[in-house]
């Protein structure tokens, strides 16, 4: 374990995810094959200096700094490890725009943890970079499939440990991710919901998931219509997409089992079986147009493979 020298480099390809999925809040997510691609290298400066550049439109509004997530990741891996932190360059392309809800920040926050602990000679475990993220985070909906991959259903237990269970999804079941021009804050999302909900909704809930989690197992599309409904936060954040319920009902209406809010939104997912993805995909996008709102809704499979790295050449 050593500093890494001026120009060391390293590539982390860091995949975008889903959460929630309708009735699973801030406990289920799933990585998606749209991967953000962070070029991570050591430069000259101390622990304050973090150059952020973006390739391409989206996400020109960011900025570098010490505050930056990325850099605010790297922090604490050096913390935790004792080692003194460095300047930081991140070059990242970014598959999926932030402010989305597919999983942007998180994507942000595991790059920060995969690369700069790579750089350093990879001192921390696994379990430890997913501790940290989580933190960071505040809810392991996005961040644990983001690190992981797959379909994660995440929980604290009683002894504080976070528990993470690998669950299973058909081949069979795909997803469509229609994702708007139009940005939604998680912060704006969060405050639209009340802070008490009613015992029955609650109970509703937990037995949607089961459904769903049935179904996603099985390829069961009955089982996933009838369990990717949600009594906790959809009902108060789908009047912040602007036309997302049409968008729903026309996805529906083409085939798919389910529709929920992806994340905190505005983009939305549709679930269905692989013959009926363009059809759906194309519902999805002309009810968007019809209210006025440019959107893209690509067929998806789902990432198993979770966050991976590997060396660069210096340039």
């Amino acid at each position: 374990m050593a500093q890494p020298h001026i120009g060391q480099k390293v590539l982390v390809d860091v995949p975008s995810t889903t959460a929630n999925i309708g009735p699973g809040f801030d406990c289920l997510g799933a990585a998606l094959d749209l991967n953000n691609r962070f070029a991570m290298s050591r430069i000259e400066g101390d622990g304050e200096r973090f150059e952020l550049i973006i390739e391409g439109t989206e996400g020109s509004h960011l900025r570098g700094g010490p505050e930056n997530l990325v850099y605010r990741a790297a922090q604490r891996v050096w913390k935790a490890a004792g080692l003194e932190p460095v300047g930081l360059e991140a070059r990242v392309n970014l598959a999926v725009p932030p402010a989305r809800g597919l999983g942007s920040s998180a994507t942000a926050i595991v790059a920060g943890l995969v690369g700069s602990n790579a750089l350093m000679g990879s001192p921390l475990s696994n379990e430890k970079l997913l501790e940290l993220a989580i933190d960071i985070e505040g809810h392991p909906d996005n961040v644990v499939p983001s690190l992981l991959g797959g379909l994660c259903m995440t929980a604290k237990a009683v002894s504080e440990r976070w528990r993470v269970v690998r669950c299973e999804w058909s081949n069979s079941v795909k997803a469509v991710v229609a994702i708007p021009a139009i940005r939604l804050s998680t912060s704006e999302a969060r405050r639209a919901m009340p802070k008490s909900i009613p015992h029955g909704d609650a109970v509703v809930n937990l037995g949607a998931l089961t459904l769903l989690l049935q179904g996603l197992r099985t390829g069961n599309g009955d089982l996933i219509a009838d369990g990717m409904h949600d009594r906790l936060h959809e009902p108060y954040r789908w009047r912040l997409i602007k036309g997302g319920i049409n968008v729903r009902e026309a996805a529906m209406k083409a085939g798919a089992w389910g529709c929920a809010i992806s994340g905190a939104g505005p983009s939305l997912i549709a679930l269905c079986h692989e013959s009926r993805g363009a059809s759906v995909s194309q519902a999805m996008v002309r009810a968007w147009e019809s209210a006025g709102v440019a959107s893209r809704a690509p067929l998806v499979n789902l990432q198993t493979s979770g966050s991976k790295w590997r060396p660069a050449s210096d340039e």
